[in-house]
């Protein structure tokens, strides 16, 4: 199902399923309460649209037609974060993953880059509870190998503090490290499923450096319901404690304009090069 967009990217789609493929017009919290019904008469849906259409608008639908239930719609929404740039806050998703996951039984998956949808999709398929499919433009760096998909990869070892990256944010970071050398920047890993909720998940691995050595996190999301909030919860809860910890995340409009995606992410201090800066890596 499609609130009337993915012009020229969702005809293949459509030309595929027929009449199983359904436009329901600008009309997203009756297209949510339609795929829960359709849903409850054995239907696998999906929904889509741009993000905040996806998960704000319809947001009463989402929590009592589909949550309440435990209904395994999934729910994908496109531009994550300042994806849509100068459209402005109105079609930026900031607090996307943070509002839905207070919902009961609801997972985000943040995939970083392109390939990851080919080991999501068809998982997703499956699964018995509420999805959330954050997409955002890919960003890998040309002829890097990303690895199998997973909910904790490690993109690329260093000798410093680890970052945490969620979502396609990560290939820029990835791009800027493989400029430095090995011995002098950070250890890069990627999150891409939430929320963080069991520390048997997290690699030992990781948890060992942030107890050594700290940990950062950076992704395209408000403070408040982000992956860093539910880390730094996680990890106090269970008497983990990194060295050092740093957030790095989204803060909005501070200058009250609109410009591309690069531009708010350096408004929010989120660019690579700006946090590898802050962390002593490059100046």
């Amino acid at each position: 199902m499609t609130g009337d967009l993915g012009f020229k990217t969702l005809e293949p789609l459509r030309n595929v399923l027929g009449n199983r493929f359904i436009n329901a017009g600008v009309a997203e919290q009756n297209m949510i309460s339609v795929a829960a019904g359709l849903t409850l008469e054995g239907m696998n849906v999906w929904v889509y649209s741009i993000a905040p259409f996806c998960y704000a608008r319809p947001f009463e639908q989402i929590r009592n037609d589909i949550c309440h239930h435990s209904l395994p719609v999934k729910l994908v929404g496109n531009g994550g974060g300042y994806a849509y740039g100068p459209m402005g806050a109105s079609h930026h998703a900031l607090e996307d993953y943070g509002s839905l996951l207070t919902l009961p039984t609801l997972r985000a998956y943040i995939p970083a880059f392109a390939d990851d949808l080919c080991s999501l999709v068809p998982r997703l398929q499956d699964i018995e509870n509420p999805a959330y499919l954050r997409l955002g433009r890919c960003e890998k760096p040309a002829g890097q190998d990303a690895g199998k998909y997973s909910p904790w990869r490690k993109l690329l070892p260093g000798n410093g503090i680890p970052l945490v990256l969620v979502g396609p944010i990560a290939g820029e970071y990835w791009k800027t490290c493989l400029e430095l050398p090995e011995d002098a920047r950070p250890t890069l890993w990627v999150l891409s499923e939430l929320p963080v909720d069991d520390l048997d998940t997290i690699p030992g691995e990781l948890l060992d450096q942030a107890i050594v050595q700290g940990l950062c996190i950076v992704e395209e999301h408000t403070a408040q319901g982000s992956a860093g909030q539910q880390l730094s919860r996680l990890l106090l809860t269970s008497n983990v404690l990194p060295r050092y910890f740093w957030h790095f995340h989204s803060v909005g409009y501070p200058s009250g304009t609109y410009g591309s995606q690069t531009f708010h992410r350096r408004e929010s201090g989120i660019v690579a090069r700006q946090v590898l800066d802050k962390l002593g890596f490059v100046s």
